[in-house]
C-alpha cells in the first residue's frame, strides 16, 4: 500500500502550510530555556539538550511504517485516525550503543504511533507481543535524532 506522501511525490502540496508567528515561536523557545532548561541544568548539573533534529527521510519513513503496519491489521482505519505522540524522555547516565555516550542524562524525544478509538487518542503498537520471553517486546517507535547539545555543528535560529 502506498502512503499519500509517496503517491504525491513531486506534486504540489494542496493544503495551507501550518504557521506560527516567529515572535510566538521565539517566546515559546525562550520560555523553555529560561525556565525548564535553566532549572534542569542548575539542579541536575548537566548541559541538557534543548533541541533534537530528525532528517525528513527518517520522519517520512516512520510515518510510512505506521501507515503500513496499522493497515496490515485493519485496512479500513482512516489516516485521520492515526497520529504520532512525542514523549519527552531522558537518556540514562551511561547510554548503550547505538546512543552516543555524550547523550547521557540529556533530554530526547520518543515518537510513538497513536490511533483514535471511539474519539480517544491511544498509544498504539501494531506489533504483537512475543509471549516467549526470549526476545524483548518491540514497539514501533522513533528516537534516534541529533541532540543539541552535545552536537554543536547544528545551526539554530531560535
Amino acid at each position: 500500500m502506498k502512503s499519500e506522501s509517496t503517491e504525491n511525490k513531486g506534486k504540489p502540496h494542496s493544503s495551507v502550510p501550518s504557521t506560527l508567528p516567529t515572535a510566538l515561536v521565539q517566546s515559546l523557545v525562550d520560555n523553555y530555556r529560561d525556565n525548564q532548561l535553566t532549572y534542569i541544568n542548575e539542579n541536575l548539573g548537566v548541559d541538557d539538550a534543548h533541541s533534537i533534529w530528525f532528517d525528513l527521510p527518517t520522519l517520512k519513513s516512520f510515518i510510512q511504517d505506521i501507515e503500513e503496519q496499522v493497515h496490515l491489521i485493519d485496512p479500513n482505519i482512516p489516516d485521520a485516525d492515526l497520529g504520532v505522540r512525542f514523549y519527552y524522555a531522558a537518556y540514562p547516565e551511561e547510554p548503550q550503543e547505538p546512543v552516543p555516550t555524550d547523550y547521557g542524562l540529556r533530554h530526547t524525544l520518543v515518537l510513538i504511533p497513536t490511533k483514535k478509538e471511539e474519539n480517544v487518542v491511544c498509544d498504539f503498537n501494531p506489533f504483537p507481543e512475543d509471549k516467549s520471553d526470549v526476545r524483548p517486546v518491540m514497539a514501533l517507535a522513533q528516537n534516534h535524532g541529533c541532540l543539541v547539545p552535545p552536537n554543536t555543528t547544528q545551526i539554530e535560529s531560535y
